[in-house]
């Protein structure tokens, strides 16, 4: 168990009786791995609580990941890839293998909320990590706006298939796709805000619920869609060559975002050097089965060229498959709770990380203020709910899938750089997981999230570079003179 008492002071870093550090230098400055521990838990007014067990763990990375992916991106990404569209999947799945060892590695080593961020500020300085926490803020932030996105669609084929009802498109979708707001996007987002603010212990348990949920609609799903397989839907297997899987692959990516959710999770982890690299592994693991299983089955049910346009291929699967209309309602009704977990799950990651960049200055003290009662950031809660909601509302599902997942992969290749650097400098440091293969490992790592970055399409790196921009304006007229770092050299 950690120390829970009060975190020692920052040591200035100058040299003896010299002067403040350069600019470059104070980009440069690391925070000690030791001060990331310590200061576990700790928030303004007051600490978040160790209640955490590893299921429950599993279940949070499980519940972020396992979700929109499988349920309305696989119908945006197999008109890419065809019937490989399976094969996609086992790629973006190795990509994030090679990120889930290297994070494994650090959230044993370090088990704080900050994730990448803060394995970021004990590796490669304050400037890196404020970039990689950037970044996570476009992985999580703005991942749970496109999640809320797919969520109308099922929300949309449960009401047809129980009341004959559809929601209006004026208030069903996004500007651009004929509406004007998209009111279940921001209705689920709510939704998953007001029990995140009842504490960790409670959310984790309306997660692990709605997560065994989902996990048996899939089951049902790779069942009943079995009996439909016609062995010539398969053929050609990738008509549009490797080129289309790799686009496929780089679309599918954001399927996998969410593992690392576990992570977020250190400082409320009853156990965070033992369970978090079990439960970051254990759960990538089966989130990749099941895509494959459900991939698999659904381009053999249906040709590959009728998904095009359809958000919502699973329940058309079913209804095809059973010729009734029942099953179709199943799935989507599964669906429904499936994609609000991920919302749930993923908006908790983003408070944990905008909470550990509060505490080290980088961002308004607000969004580490803690509730004593609930042992929960609610005001942080609550702003990132209407940030995110506010999003899902107004912005279309394509285009904010692909821009979590270019914010992603550079996040996640520098948890690779992390992994080499701390072994570098610490190599006698306590680990409970190690990366296996070390340095190849993380070394196809970072070369596969760069890969994966390129596969992405030209207007993704505009709003991708934009958005740094945004950033980096930020840090130095904000952070940089505000960081707890900044304010011990004083």
């Amino acid at each position: 168990m950690l120390d829970h008492g009060a975190a020692p002071p920052v040591t200035p870093q100058r040299g003896p009786g010299g002067p403040a550090q350069g600019l470059g230098s104070r980009l440069m400055r690391r925070k000690p791995v030791e001060q990331l521990v310590a200061e576990g838990g700790q928030g303004e007014g007051g600490t978040l609580r160790r209640s955490l067990t590893m299921w429950q763990l599993t279940m949070i990375s499980i519940g972020a990941t396992l979700g929109t992916g499988i349920f309305v991106v696989l119908g945006e990404a197999t008109p890419l890839a065809g019937p490989a569209v399976a094969i996609s999947f086992v790629v973006a799945g190795l990509t994030a293998l090679f990120s889930a060892l290297s994070y494994a590695e650090l959230a044993g080593s370090v088990p704080v909320s900050g994730s990448s961020y803060s394995y970021s500020y004990a590796t490669m300085g304050e400037l890196i990590a404020w970039v990689c926490g950037w970044c996570l803020v476009l992985e999580y932030g703005v991942s749970v706006a496109a999640v809320a996105v797919g969520w109308g669609e099922y929300l949309n084929e449960l009401l047809h298939g129980t009341i004959g009802v559809t929601i209006p498109s004026a208030v069903g979708a996004p500007v651009g796709e004929g509406g004007f707001i998209n009111l279940p996007a921001l209705v689920v987002v709510l939704l998953a805000m007001v029990f995140l603010m009842g504490g960790a212990k409670e959310s984790a348990r309306v997660n692990t619920v709605m997560v065994v949920i989902k996990i048996v609609t899939l089951l049902l799903f790779i069942g009943i869609g079995f009996m439909g397989i016609k062995a010539g839907n398969y053929a050609p297997l990738a008509p549009l060559g490797v080129t289309g899987i790799s686009a496929a692959a780089a679309t599918l990516f954001f399927s996998y975002i969410g593992f690392d959710a576990a992570s977020t999770a250190g400082e409320e982890a009853k156990n965070p050097k033992r369970d978090l690299p079990r439960a970051i592994m254990l759960s990538l693991l089966i989130v990749t089965v099941l895509y494959c299983l459900v991939a698999l089955v659904a381009v053999g049910a249906m040709p590959w060229q009728d998904f095009e346009g359809t958000e919502a291929a699973l329940a058309q699967i079913m209804k095809d498959v059973t010729g009734q209309s029942f099953w179709g309602v199943v799935l989507a009704a599964g669906a429904v709770v499936a994609i609000a977990s991920v919302v749930f799950a993923v908006l908790y990651g983003q408070t944990r990380i905008l909470f550990a960049m509060s505490r080290d200055g980088l961002v308004p003290k607000v969004f580490a203020k803690v509730n004593e009662k609930t042992g929960a950031p609610r005001a942080n809660t609550v702003i990132v709910s209407l940030f995110c909601g506010v999003l899902a509302a107004f912005i279309p599902l394509g285009e904010l899938a692909n821009a979590t997942s270019i914010g992603t992969l550079f996040a996640f290749a520098l948890v690779n750089v992390a992994v080499v650097i701390l072994r570098w400098k610490r190599p006698d440091m306590n680990r409970t997981f190690k990366v296996m293969l070390f340095p190849v490992t993380p070394i196809l790592g970072f070369l596969f999230c760069a890969y994966m970055m390129l596969s992405l399409p030209g207007v993704t790196w505009v709003w991708f570079a934009g958005w740094m921009a945004a950033g980096l304006v930020f840090y130095f007229l904000y952070g940089l003179r505000r960081s707890r770092l900044a304010t011990a050299e004083k």
